[in-house]
């Protein structure tokens, strides 16, 4: 009996030790888990975040410099709606202006009429005077005075033909009228003659039928490039108008000398002076 009862202990500890190792492992494993899966899905989490934001770097600068420019238009327009509403408060104050002194526009229009009206009228008398002064002195040109229907510059008398003629008509006609077919030497009668003879030609009195270039008094003529047109004179031969070559010279429409064959027929210019008596 006494040995039965130790035999039962005996497999009841035994019993008791093979099972209690199996709960304490378990009880290990659970208490680890509930701090590291936050840990894991908080590394997880934070290393995608840091490839996001390496990743979209790029993009980030790309958005600020494109937010800079949207900033930078936005003041440039500022400043065009400025700049325009500034310019239309100019134009109404230049229309206000304007119209303020319409009045005074058409005072000065009227006066400047004045002006010429009383331009021509001095002109008038002065040739009326002239003409009474040719008619006591018995004198086809009064001292200091031009003939009626010629204008007057300086010591200067001009007539500018309204009819056609041939070079050696025009001289003729001149010499008829005590005057002589233009010479010009002076650079002021130049300019003179180049307003008032713009747009049409006119014979000059210089020719070289002789073989040289002289004025028609005579008097030899320097050659002086700047007043010709370029490459002329040409002495062209294929005029058709004879067998003469271009032997006489007229200013052209744009103020120049050009050489013509003579039997051409042309507007023309008489020149003469003033103080001829």
């Amino acid at each position: 009996m006494s040995t039965q009862f130790h035999d039962e202990p005996e497999d009841d500890n035994s019993s008791f030790w093979n099972k209690d190792p199996g709960p304490v492992q378990y009880s290990v494993l659970s208490r680890s888990r509930p701090w590291m899966v936050p840990v894991l899905v908080s590394t997880i989490v934070l290393v995608l975040i840091i490839a996001f934001g390496f990743s979209n770097s790029g993009l980030s600068s790309r958005i600020s410099l494109m937010e800079e420019t949207v900033l930078n238009l936005s003041l440039s327009l500022t400043d065009a709606q400025k700049d325009n509403k500034d310019a239309a408060k100019d134009v109404q104050r230049l229309r206000f202006s304007v119209e303020s002194n319409k009045d005074l526009l058409g005072s000065v229009a009227e006066s400047v009429k004045q002006l010429a009206a009383l331009e021509v009228l001095t002109k008038t008398v002065a040739s009326l005077k002239c003409a009474i002064e040719q008619i006591v002195h018995n004198r086809t040109v009064a001292s200091g005075c031009c003939p009626l229907g010629w204008d007057s510059f300086g010591t200067s008398c001009f007539f500018f033909s309204k009819q056609a003629s041939t070079w050696h008509d025009a001289r003729d006609w001149c010499h008829a009228h005590q005057s002589q077919l233009l010479i010009l030497r002076l650079d002021k009668d130049w300019e003179y003659v180049d307003i008032h003879a713009a747009g049409t030609f006119y014979w000059v009195g210089l020719s070289d039928e002789s073989g040289k270039w002289e004025w028609v008094n005579g008097t030899p003529y320097t050659m002086d490039r700047r007043r010709w047109r370029p490459g002329q004179p040409d002495n062209w031969s294929g005029h058709g108008l004879g067998a003469q070559t271009e032997d006489c010279a007229h200013l052209h429409s744009e103020g120049r000398l050009n050489d013509l064959h003579c039997s051409s027929r042309l507007r023309f210019i008489c020149g003469t002076h003033s103080a001829q008596s």
